[in-house]
């Protein structure tokens, strides 16, 4: 039988039907394309075996003038700085309270560690908050090193108690007072790690989305974000909608943030913001969407800066930078993103570029863009002073003029995606596979699951399933992989090995491709394929014996289910160079159109598929 070459162009296309994509790629998880041909992904690693509280929302890396090298994570429940695999606790405090006399009452019962706690004064704590005990003394068999440390609220019967559940064992479980004296620091509340919705008009951004859809907005109801940037070697970073803190790198990586607003000498400092930013030429602290001079009342479209170089001068003066300006399109600023020569800002109507522009004024905008929309907060990201954006219906690029980006996946994309939790969608790189990665939300979840690529430096498009809800890669040059979170609340390194370290042990990564359908005469007969010689390549595998399965699947009509032949099994025997694997794979699939799947379920693999041929011929018309 005559040999056929099966060429496929790279990219994977669902904006037509699987037939009219003859010729290409359909459907796969976990691959990539590069120089035009489909190869399976790298894996990832646990940076650290010790998991974080909540849900990762925001990485932020950077070094100090120590020469430390830190990692902020913020979560819906604290704010950490990586170091070395260490998750140093920096969530600022909210109050310290002192306790009243004799405070601790042992109130689980015998056996139990379950206290409640008496404060003098009100402690404004609510469920799940955390809270740190100290100076207290040994009550009813638990001792003050178990009391004296950091606990979970898990009740509140009123306002000037609260119970914790220590790691101790009560010996009566009776005692209705002790502890001596002591006081209870509070750490600021806990977010939420979902969005709340609302419904119809006037719930919160009613125009959103569709004419009475549920509002992604609703007040007080959005998930956690945090946004950070560095001011020098110190750290500024918010809560979205929320308080601004600073870390001071001068103490101890242990040492609790603060609220901007109370550092000496400061002057009307902004206490809430969408976002915050550092300018990184000129050296302003900027809030996006932030409260007016004066009062703590927000205002969604005021950009507020400082004075250049100061952390503490926010009130505008004949003598200084600060300052501020109002956007006019839009109802809120969604984000900023900073390049080396501009700002961009979306509200959600519009898209502005901000730039310095000197005294008296320091910065100036202009819009770019009308009914310019993203998706949500981080759904942006500026890779070589080039900006990619998820909007709410296609992607879009800015190199000095908007584009959108003819993108072959865009149906499959956008018709199963839970814009209702579009605050969670994020946008990362891997800047030397020159890919950009949208993370985002299924249809049928309220949690990241989906990923789609854009590989700008081959023009092409793909997706998969990951559950990530971080990203940060590693072309700062400051870490040695790509990091991200999962919600099991660790860090990992991507593109570090092959395979599944999510658990700690190795599990393999079930990566696939699957072209589109295609036949033999325009499927004016059937075809009868006997044999696969494949064209792969096994390179940088760590098993001893590498091995792909390759299935063809065969259906009569576009609309008929597939048949499966008995999938075949593609080993390398040698290393090389140049590789030896099986000569051939013996199959018997007959249909008017076929399918090729490659994929490996094993671990230690990696693979590369070339040109693969085809022992086929016409089998009649029936």
């Amino acid at each position: 039988m005559p040999l056929s070459k099966l060429q496929f162009r790279p990219g994977i296309n669902r904006e037509g039907t699987n037939y009219s994509n003859e010729g290409g790629w359909f459907n796969g998880d976990k691959i990539r394309f590069r120089n035009g041909l489909v190869e399976r992904i790298g894996g990832w690693t646990r940076s650290s075996n010790t998991q974080f509280e909540g849900t990762a929302r925001k990485l932020h890396d950077f070094v100090t003038l120590q020469s430390e090298n830190l990692l902020f994570i913020g979560s819906e429940k604290k704010t950490y700085l990586e170091n070395a695999g260490v998750f140093n606790d920096i969530t600022p405090l909210r109050a310290t309270v002192s306790l009243a006399s004799n405070p601790v009452n042992t109130t689980g019962g015998a056996g139990s560690g379950v206290v409640t706690i008496t404060t003098s004064t009100a402690h404004g704590a609510a469920t799940n908050d955390f809270v740190t005990l100290a100076s207290l003394t040994a009550t009813d068999g638990i001792t003050a090193e178990q009391l004296n440390t950091e606990h979970l609220v898990t009740a509140v019967p009123s306002t000037t108690t609260f119970t914790v559940t220590t790691a101790g064992s009560a010996s009566s479980g009776s005692t209705t007072g002790g502890g001596s004296s002591g006081t209870a620091a509070f750490q600021i509340s806990v977010g939420l790690n979902t969005t709340i919705l609302g419904a119809g008009w006037s719930a919160g951004t009613w125009g959103r989305f569709t004419w009475n859809s549920d509002s992604g907005s609703l007040s007080g109801q959005t998930l956690r974000l945090w946004f950070a940037d560095n001011f020098g070697e110190d750290l500024v970073f918010n809560i979205a909608d929320g308080s601004i803190y600073y870390w001071d790198a001068s103490t101890n990586v242990t040492s609790r943030a603060v609220e901007l607003s109370s550092l000496a000498g400061s002057s009307d400092a902004p206490v809430v913001a969408r976002k915050i930013l550092v300018s990184d030429v000129d050296r302003h602290i900027l809030f996006f969407g932030a409260n007016t001079i004066g009062t703590t009342v927000q205002d969604p479209l005021l950009i507020r800066f400082g004075s250049q170089e100061s952390l503490t001068d926010f009130t505008p003066t004949a003598t200084n930078t600060a300052g501020d300006l109002r956007l006019s399109k839009g109802s809120e600023i969604i984000t900023a993103v900073q390049t080396s020569r501009q700002i961009l800002v979306w509200t959600d109507q519009a898209l502005y570029s901000m730039q310095f522009i000197g005294p008296p004024f320091t910065f100036g905008v202009s819009m770019i863009g009308d009914n310019i929309r993203i998706a949500g907060p981080n759904a942006a990201i500026s890779v070589n002073d080039v900006v990619y954006w998820m909007g709410q219906e296609n992607f879009y690029v800015y190199d000095g003029r908007i584009q959108a980006i003819p993108c072959s996946v865009r149906d499959y994309v956008f018709n199963d995606m839970n814009n209702q939790q579009s605050f969670k969608f994020h946008a990362g790189s891997i800047g030397s596979q020159t890919e950009i990665w949208w993370f985002y939300c299924s249809a049928s979840s309220t949690e990241i699951d989906r990923y789609v690529i854009w590989n700008y430096g081959e023009k092409v498009w793909y997706f998969g399933n990951l559950v990530r809800t971080t990203w940060n890669d590693r072309a700062s040059g400051l870490r040695s992989f790509p990091q991200a979170t999962g919600t099991d609340r660790y860090l990992f390194n991507h593109e570090d090995g092959l395979d599944d370290f999510a658990t700690g042990s190795a599990v393999a990564i079930n990566a696939f491709v699957e072209s589109s359908d295609f036949d033999v005469g325009d499927g004016h007969q059937f075809m009868l394929i006997n044999r696969i010689l494949p064209d792969l390549n096994f390179g940088g595998s760590t098993a001893s014996s590498p091995v792909a399965k390759l299935t063809m699947r065969s259906r009569d009509f576009p609309g008929d289910d597939f048949t499966e032949t008995p999938n075949g099994t593609v080993t390398r025997t040698a290393s090389g160079p140049p590789e030896v694997y099986d000569d051939s794979v013996f199959v018997r699939a007959r249909g008017r159109q076929m399918s090729l799947r490659v994929e490996n379920e094993a671990v230690g693999v990696n693979w590369r598929l070339g040109a693969p041929r085809l022992e086929a011929r016409p089998d009649g018309r029936r």
